[in-house]
């Protein structure tokens, strides 16, 4: 667990309550950035609702991953998952904050834990891919350390590959 002044980082189980409510706010926030973007509305809710369920988060489950929440205050308000692509590559997705909390310190506490725990999986490196219409995501990764990457997935939605060494 990290725990910096107001904001506290610890893992979670990927399947509960807590966590399905942060990951159903982190998949609204940019499924909804992606059609604004594209097609100038929101996400239809049907298709939010498949699109929340399709994605367990399985992946985070021990031994081979790891779901963090950070709180504020102790209220819920933010995740990041790592999981192992192979025993020295972890890779970092789900990073989100509550917008009405960004700017606060989180995304470095949060950004800080995820590298923690792909360590204590074993990991070498971790890797991500976001896009580049999420900029506030991209200054985070860069900001400590991230470099621009070679795609090592063939996600639909990714424009943007990063890599850091651990």
């Amino acid at each position: 667990m990290i725990s910096t002044g107001a904001w506290t980082v610890a893992p979670e189980p990927f399947d509960s309550p807590v966590a399905a409510t942060l990951w159903r706010a982190y998949y609204t926030e940019v499924s909804d950035r992606w059609y604004r973007r594209t097609e100038g509305r929101d996400t239809d809710p049907d298709e939010l609702d498949r699109g929340v369920a399709a994605a367990t988060g399985a992946e985070f489950a021990p031994p081979t991953g790891t779901l963090l929440v950070a709180r504020y205050r102790g209220t819920p308000a933010g995740t990041a998952g790592v999981h192992l692509l192979d025993p020295a590559t972890a890779e970092l997705k789900r990073v989100f904050l509550r917008i009405e909390l960004r700017g606060m310190g989180g995304a470095a506490a949060l950004l800080a834990a995820a590298e923690d725990a792909a360590r204590a999986l074993g990991a070498e490196r971790i890797v991500l891919d976001t896009r580049r219409d999420l900029v506030e995501a991209r200054a985070l990764y860069t900001g400590n350390g991230y470099a621009e990457s070679a795609p090592h997935n063939g996600e639909p939605y990714a424009e943007c590959w990063y890599r850091k060494e651990l």
